[in-house]
């Protein structure tokens, strides 16, 4: 398969065949963001005015406050509660409105640096994928011989398949919706099994897989798939 610049962090995302690859995409996009927002480019202006804007969403101030020194995470809360105070307030006087007037425009605690950056970046590597199964038949044998899609991601696939020829689409398409579909099929069977160890009649029957049939369920539901631990690929996603 050849591989360059665009190809090396798909086929990185689909080679360890275990999990949702796109979950392991977006492992990888969210721990480099929250590295590179607390690290040096905290420090560059454009970045600064961006997110002093934007801000972070309950999840991805948890992540920078792990990631990040607490130097850091001050330096960046500094200017964003300032940016705030600014643009909330109307003023001190006693017969000012505390808050401004409400605007279209989505107000504090709505809009995430992270986020925003993490949905452009996974858009252009959605595209390489298309491109890559498209181009590179061994590709897109590797496609088929993952372990599943999670139900956000392989959403995110078939929409994305739309700009697809009609032939390439549903090839495409079917490979998704099994890979999806037969995970599915597997942990509602551990999850019934789970349930149905609880009968007293099963008192001493084998769990089999279904032990953690509850956290694999909710992975596969919410999109989280990829072990906290596992080490995202070296490729790298930018801003």
């Amino acid at each position: 398969m050849k591989e360059d610049i665009c190809s090396i962090p798909i086929n990185e995302l689909f080679e360890p065949k275990t999990g949702c690859p796109l979950c392991r995409m977006d492992k990888m996009l969210e721990d480099r963001l929250a590295e590179y927002i607390t690290g040096a480019a905290m420090m560059e202006p454009d970045v600064r005015i961006e997110t002093n804007r934007l801000g972070f969403c309950s999840r991805h101030f948890d992540k920078i406050t792990a990631v990040g020194s607490r130097l850091s995470v001050a330096l960046i809360l500094e200017s964003h509660l300032k940016e705030l105070e600014d643009r909330a307030f109307e003023g001190t006087e006693t017969k000012k409105k505390l808050f401004s007037s409400p605007s279209k425009e989505a107000g504090p605690g709505e809009t995430c640096f992270i986020c925003e950056n993490m949905e452009k970046n996974r858009n252009h590597l959605v595209e390489s994928l298309l491109h890559l199964w498209l181009k590179e038949p061994e590709f897109r044998a590797l496609y088929k011989e993952q372990e599943c899609l999670c139900l956000p991601h392989s959403r995110l696939l078939l929409k994305a398949a739309s700009a697809m020829n009609r032939k390439d689409m549903e090839e495409f398409i079917a490979d998704t919706k099994s890979l999806s579909m037969e995970y599915l099929k597997q942990v509602g069977k551990d999850i019934t099994h789970f349930c149905r160890m609880f009968d007293y009649r099963n008192k001493n029957a084998d769990w089999g897989n279904s032990k953690d049939a509850i956290e694999r369920s909710i992975a596969w539901l919410t999109g989280r798939m990829t072990p906290p631990d596992e080490k995202p690929p070296m490729g790298g996603a930018g801003r």
